[in-house]
């Protein structure tokens, strides 16, 4: 008796990858159309402001660095 040419087994996670890489495909391509379209980035501080000081050790910092030390 002759028996039946056996099918190679299927591989479910081929259909999965396919999929997958659909979905993340099209999450990919609906997060570039939210993104604005660059241009040059402009600064909201004045030129004054950019170079003055702005980190100041008082006493709640001191006390805060005295009682993280590793």
């Amino acid at each position: 008796m002759k028996t039946p040419p056996q099918e190679p087994p299927r591989n479910p996670l081929q259909r999965r990858d396919i999929l997958k890489t659909l979905g993340l495909g099209a999450a990919g391509a609906a997060a570039a159309a939210v993104l604005p379209a660059g241009g040059e980035a402009q600064a909201m501080e004045s030129p004054q402001e950019q170079v003055k000081t702005r980190y100041r050790e008082t006493e709640h910092v001191k006390r805060f660095y005295a009682l993280n030390r590793l």
